[in-house]
């Protein structure tokens, strides 16, 4: 089953750290004119949601394997660039997230005084 306030944390995530690195990501490689905010807002929102249900339904890689499809067509789609190319975007895309990530992850362990295993992140 699908749970409505882990949905909500991640598409709000999603909107807030997501969408702007697609937006910035979609706009060097697909173009500045085909990449708007407001299509990598859709991207990750309908992303999140997509995957939520997906997951609900289909076991671990089965899901896995149709999300990874449904993201680069929803790139492919708002961003109206070849599979290739919505491919390189999603691949720099996980790269930019995870090292955000890495870096938020690594500022609130050091405000929490867990300085000595923040760089394990």
């Amino acid at each position: 089953m699908v749970d409505l306030v882990s949905v909500v944390v991640q598409v709000i995530v999603a909107a807030v750290v997501l969408a702007p690195v697609l937006w910035i990501v979609g706009r060097w490689l697909a173009g500045k004119d085909k990449a708007r905010f407001t299509d990598a807002l859709w991207i990750a929102v309908l992303g999140v949601v997509i995957g939520a249900i997906v997951g609900a339904f289909l076991p671990g890689w089965v899901s896995w394997i149709v999300m990874i499809v449904v993201w680069l067509y929803l790139i492919h789609h708002f961003f109206d660039c070849s599979w290739l190319k919505a491919l390189l975007i999603a691949i720099v895309v996980i790269i930019v997230y995870v090292i955000i990530v890495a870096v938020i992850l690594g500022a609130i362990l050091l405000l929490l005084g867990l300085g000595a295993i923040g760089p394990l992140f």
